[in-house]
């Protein structure tokens, strides 16, 4: 989810889903010790230890405990009354799930069953970040705990001031809702919960700990005919599901494209589709050049037709370890996408190749995966035969690679360059803050009420 690898146009921004690990800090021979009362702290708090020696603390605690009941409403009480105050709030994209958040339910599981996820009225200070998975000119993506319940998320932090400068408030929104559809199929990132601060719009989605195919394909050069046709069967059954609704996605790439810890992938980074799609067209020029359709770069209008051509190029690169089109700079790439033929590697089965060859057809119409194209649908193609199109869509085929994960919060299968930096959110001006238009985010907030209960 989480690469931040940026080939991405100048005149589209694009936010990258991210990775994260676990860090320890270990203290060691740091301690000091008071010889009257044998009271021990760290060295550096020592200045801010109150004097308690020649002090009866059990009677002070005593007395303590005295004025708490007198004085300070139960926690309880408490509890009920913010309860009571998030009693109306809706499951939809509306404002009133701007307040909602997510904990763990302990009164309706036994201690041995699953983790479920319940509406709690929360704030940034409920996660602790622990890694950072990846950063951009957009802010960063964090690996997080919900803090005392042992449930890790990659959540992405969206600076405000960035999104309004780029004029992005409405893809942010489209991400948004996008992600919310992750739930219903079995290949798209979950998104758990949106929410925001004055500085920030954060996005708190599954985290994906098995690697993006980026990450994979540097290991391995390129992937054998089976693993890499797999892949491309569980992308055409994301595409598929996001094309019926009317979504057209923009950005596959092998970036884009991460796996679970069972090695089945996952569909994320949203930020680049548009929504609104089934009847019509738009030529809106986005994208990351290496996987640019024709139709884009020679500004016509488009459709569908585009994400077929970004999985040729996907799939070229899965079977092959290289890229179908080459220059020496964006230029002389969009013309090689406009008017050449790939070189097709001669190991690759007849099946692979014809598949490749109509994928990249060059007429947006009649491209593998369109109404037009004369060979049918792309799951009735030869290259897919093996393929059981009915388990696959109920997660129910074994992937033929499995990762190495050895924990919820690994993080082997990211780059350290990233994941040794450190997880903090940097501050924003205090004159930018006042500046920003906080109206424009409105609706922004949100709790998936399909994974939450």
């Amino acid at each position: 989810m989480y690469r931040i690898d940026f080939k991405s146009t100048p005149l589209k921004v694009q936010h990258s889903a991210i990775t994260v690990a676990l860090s320890f800090t270990v203290f060691v021979n740091r301690d000091s010790s008071a010889h009257e009362c044998n009271v021990t702290c760290h060295q550096k708090c020592e200045k801010l230890m109150p004097n308690l020696c020649g002090v009866n603390q059990k009677l002070l605690s005593e007395v303590l405990e005295t004025v708490k009941k007198d004085k300070l409403p139960d926690r309880d009480d408490k509890n009920s009354t913010r309860t009571q105050s998030n009693s109306s709030i809706k499951s939809s994209f509306s404002t009133s799930t701007r307040t909602s958040c997510l904990s763990t339910s302990s009164s309706d599981e036994s201690p041995k069953g699953p983790k479920k996820l319940r509406f709690k009225k929360y704030d940034i200070d409920d996660f602790m970040f622990l890694k950072l998975l990846g950063k951009g000119s957009f802010g960063k993506v964090l690996l997080a705990e919900l803090k005392g319940h042992d449930m890790y998320f990659a959540i992405k932090c969206l600076k405000k001031d960035v999104v309004l400068e780029d004029d992005d408030v409405e893809s942010t929104m489209i991400e948004r809702r996008v992600l919310a559809l992750g739930t219903q199929h079995p290949y798209m990132c979950k998104l758990y919960c949106t929410f925001q601060t004055k500085s920030y719009l954060f996005f708190v989605m599954e985290y994906l700990n098995g690697g993006d195919l980026m990450f994979h394909i540097q290991q391995e050069r390129q992937f054998d005919m089976k693993r890499a046709m797999f892949y491309a069967a569980e992308i055409v059954s994301a595409l598929k599901f996001l094309h019926k609704r009317g979504i057209v996605y923009r950005d596959i790439k092998l970036d884009n494209i991460l796996l679970d810890m069972e090695g089945h992938v996952h569909l994320v980074d949203f930020g680049m589709c548009r929504t609104g799609m089934l009847d019509n067209k738009t030529s809106t020029f986005c994208g990351t050049p290496d996987y640019i359709a024709p139709e884009i770069i020679l500004g016509q209008t488009y459709n569908q037709s585009v994400d077929w051509w970004s999985l040729g190029v996907l799939l070229f690169e899965m079977l092959a370890g290289r890229s179908p089109f080459i220059g020496t700079d964006e230029d002389e790439l969009y013309w090689s996408i406009c008017h050449e033929e790939p070189a097709y590697p001669h190991f690759l089965s007849k099946d692979a190749k014809n598949i490749l060859e109509n994928l990249l057809i060059k007429s947006p119409v009649k491209r593998l995966g369109m109404p037009a194209n004369p060979t049918g649908d792309i799951k009735d193609h030869p290259f897919f035969s093996t393929i059981l199109w009915d388990k696959l869509e109920r997660k129910e085929i074994p992937p033929p690679f499995k990762p190495t994960v050895s924990s919820e919060y690994d993080t082997r299968n990211f780059d350290s360059y990233y994941t040794t930096d450190s997880p903090s959110l940097s501050p924003v001006d205090d004159q930018i803050l006042a500046s920003m238009d906080q109206e424009q985010f409105q609706g922004f907030s949100y709790t998936n009420p399909h994974i939450t209960g």
